[in-house]
């Protein structure tokens, strides 16, 4: 499983950014994928993910509204808009993989990360 985060970088608040994630080595039929970050000092937070099992996608209550997040399957890509961001934002970004199965939820839990992308917001 390989998974390359790009895209991120320094906003102001209230601006928008689009990180992107080229996934292989797997299946998004039998993974969801998604995005988690983790703050200088904080653990990490899943951000928001797209489950296989149903195919929607779910988001941590602090980015509900402002973040989407969209995968092209065939192109094994997954993206995160991020609109009206926030200093409380700033984090490294990271595109997860999870192997479906009962009991794993893709918004907590994650089998693979790849190396993460920083995202800066300046308030």
């Amino acid at each position: 499983v390989q998974l390359q985060a790009s895209g991120g970088g320094l906003v102001q608040a209230g601006g928008s950014l689009r990180l992107s994630c080229a996934a292989s080595g797997f299946s998004f039929d039998d993974h969801s994928i998604g995005w988690f970050r983790q703050a200088p000092g904080k653990g990490r937070e899943g951000v928001s993910c797209i489950s296989s099992t149903d195919g929607r996608p779910y988001y941590v209550d602090a980015v509900k509204g402002r973040f989407t997040i969209s995968s092209d399957n065939a192109k094994n890509m997954v993206y995160l808009q991020m609109n009206s961001v926030k200093p409380e934002d700033t984090a490294v970004y990271y595109c997860t993989a999870l192997y479906t199965r009962p009991g794993y939820d893709c918004i907590d839990e994650y089998d693979a990360r790849g190396r993460g992308t920083q995202v800066t917001v300046s308030s």
